[in-house]
């Protein structure tokens, strides 16, 4: 496997000249595109800091609100959507915006210039985590606004994962972390704190083909559909079961830990479609965490499904659609996918 590049520490690349070269050298992106990307990663500079004060800040605990997936929201979950929505509105690189925390699309204020782009964003991923001082993340998606939409409302937003122009996430933990795919691999910066800027250093980031990792919620064993139950059980074996190998389990309950960790070193991301609630075919959201998530795993040469098709193929049906997700290493990927396929067949 080719490993990442590291960059040359002596010739520090901070993500503006890293957007500018892919701009002006590659022409791989455009003006507004960058900026985008650029006032998305000084936002999450500003949650870096919010989470980084905790209890100093004020900020931990329930808002005591509720969002539209009827989830008590946190103080940060709340906050991190208001600076991610006042960072974005003004720039004029977008049309609207949507976010996990908000029932529907946040339009443009009319005194602002309108760009082509649509912003999809999980303000604060893995909140159930603040109060414990766990890795949390925000995770972004970008869209084009469709042809001829003057004032984009949920139908606009309605595009198969595969229609992404740029997706990413931060990652809040000991160091803070910008990850991003403009579809021409996966790149990481981490945040410098002296000088306030996200700095190069790793390109081209390759997810292993094999593994012997996995991450899902053991808790909701009881719950998963056969081929999901008989997956868990071979890799629970061992050596002594039909793979041969000893599996060892992580689960950080944030999935931007989670899959930050199979960036780096490799591994699987699961979380299944369980039987309690026909209504709710999976946990995770297609808009906010799966698409974009599954678009950085494949420019990463991962692979990413539902556990019966490639997540950047579903059409989504509703802004807060939920999926099944099977994200990570490729062949492991494979192998659940086809214990999926299989009982659908029999």
């Amino acid at each position: 496997m080719k490993k990442p590049t590291q960059p040359d520490s002596s010739k520090r690349v901070s993500l503006t000249q890293f957007l500018i070269e892919e701009q002006r050298d590659k022409q791989h992106i455009n003006a507004d595109l960058r900026l985008l990307i650029e006032v998305v990663a000084r936002a999450c500079k500003s949650i870096s800091i919010a989470v980084g004060k905790g209890a100093l800040g004020g900020v931990l605990g329930s808002a005591g609100t509720e969002n539209v997936q009827g989830e008590v929201q946190k103080k940060l979950d709340v906050l991190s959507n208001e600076i991610l929505l006042e960072a974005n509105e003004w720039g004029g690189h977008l049309a609207a915006l949507a976010s996990e925390e908000m029932d529907d699309p946040h339009p443009i204020p009319h005194r602002y210039p309108k760009g082509e782009y649509l912003l999809v964003f999980d303000p604060l991923d893995g909140s159930s985590n603040i109060d414990v001082n766990i890795s949390v993340g925000t995770i972004f998606s970008v869209l084009r606004c469709p042809s001829g939409v003057q004032e984009p409302d949920e139908r606009a937003f309605l595009q198969p994962g595969s229609q992404q122009v740029a997706a990413g996430y931060a990652v809040y933990g000991s160091s803070t972390m910008f990850v991003l795919t403009l579809g021409d691999g996966v790149h990481a910066f981490t945040l410098d704190r002296e000088l306030g800027s996200f700095v190069l250093t790793q390109r081209a980031m390759q997810i292993p083909a094999d593994t012997r990792e996995f991450a899902i919620n053991m808790s909701n064993l009881r719950h998963w559909e056969a081929p999901m139950r008989r997956y868990i059980d071979e890799l629970l074996a061992g050596k002594s079961g039909p793979r041969g190998v000893d599996f060892n389990m992580r689960w950080v309950a944030s999935m931007v830990a989670d899959v930050h960790r199979i960036l780096t070193r490799g591994g699987i991301f699961v979380y299944p479609r369980d039987v309690r609630d026909p209504a709710k075919p999976g946990r995770l959201r297609l808009m906010y965490e799966a698409n974009p998530m599954a678009f950085i795993v494949e420019q990463a040469g991962g692979a990413a499904t539902t556990g019966l098709q490639r997540i950047l193929d579903v059409q989504p049906e509703s802004l807060h659609q939920r999926v099944p997700v099977f994200l990570g290493s490729k062949n492991e990927i494979a192998h659940v996918t086809a214990y999926h396929r299989e009982a659908t067949q029999s």
